[in-house]
């Protein structure tokens, strides 16, 4: 990614600072775009290639999400948006100050729409983890042993990738709204940038085959009927499942706290699920 240095944001924050002690206002719209930019390259300025950031991805993404949750710079630099706490109070109150909904039937709402985007995520996830495999999944290294065009991967390349996006959607509900937008973009960044490494992998492995098969099948956007005839793989659906465990443990959590209108309960539940996908994960078999 290119643009602002990291130096350039920290003085852009400073003089920030500065105005909201003066009582300016801060326009967070402005902050946002370069916060994104110097993280994410923070996070990959390091590696020395590509492969580097496939192999640390879930630590990536990890990062990501931790910095999204604490919104540390709430704590020197005050965010208008941040001021009514989880997004999902501030989307709430949004649709009610327009009218469109009650504030008790908007908040409602946007619960349901959350439960929508953990159960899409897990079921996506799972449905294409049972067709490449579980160990492939999770692997710190890229395979490309033949073209699966089985299961989600005749509608689309990236189905992993895409349920995962559904998934922050539904976790950026219980961040602070700067925090969610800082999500939002830092994963389809990073997401992007895995796509690229991975589809550049795959043609250089595959050749002819993978190049056929790109150009049929969409990258993100699902076709709404195969793109391709089916390679006959089984599916693994046992070890799709218990892989995913960590995004089903989630949408758990949202069904059954949801209902109390907590963020900081569902949260809780969040951070279980993943402690039992972490165990779960170390008695699975594993691929170097």
């Amino acid at each position: 990614m290119r643009g602002m240095s990291v130096n350039a944001s920290v003085r852009w924050c400073s003089e920030a600072s500065v105005r909201a002690q003066e009582g300016s206002r801060v326009d967070v719209h402005a902050i946002l775009p370069f916060l994104a930019q110097d993280i994410f390259d923070s996070m990959t300025q390091s590696a020395k290639s590509p492969a580097v950031v496939f192999r640390l991805r879930f630590w990536i993404l990890a990062a990501i999400f931790v910095l999204a949750f604490t919104a540390p710079w709430d704590r020197w630099l005050p965010l208008e948006m941040d001021r009514n706490g989880f997004t999902w109070l501030l989307l709430s109150t949004w649709i009610a100050r327009n009218g469109w909904l009650s504030f008790t039937t908007a908040t409602v709402a946007v619960l349901v729409f959350g439960i929508v985007c953990a159960l899409i995520g897990a079921l996506v996830r799972t449905w294409g983890s049972a067709y490449l495999g579980s160990s492939t999944v999770h692997s710190g290294s890229m395979h490309g042993d033949t073209v699966v065009a089985a299961g989600p991967f005749r509608y689309v390349r990236n189905p992993l990738y895409l349920g995962t996006w559904f998934h922050t959607a539904a976790l950026a509900l219980l961040m602070p709204p700067s925090g969610a937008v800082l999500a939002m973009v830092l994963v389809v960044a990073l997401q992007l940038f895995l796509i690229g490494t991975e589809e550049r992998f795959l043609e250089a492995k595959l050749g002819a085959p993978y190049a056929e098969y790109r150009a049929r099948v969409p990258r993100l956007l699902p076709a709404l009927h195969p793109k391709v005839a089916s390679s006959g793989i089984a599916p693994a659906w046992r070890s799709g499942f218990l892989g995913e465990i960590y995004f089903w443990g989630v949408v758990v959590s949202f069904l059954t706290v949801g209902w109390r209108y907590n963020a900081s309960l569902i949260t809780q539940g969040v951070l279980i699920s993943l402690g039992v996908w972490l165990v779960v994960r170390g008695l699975m078999p594993r691929r170097a």
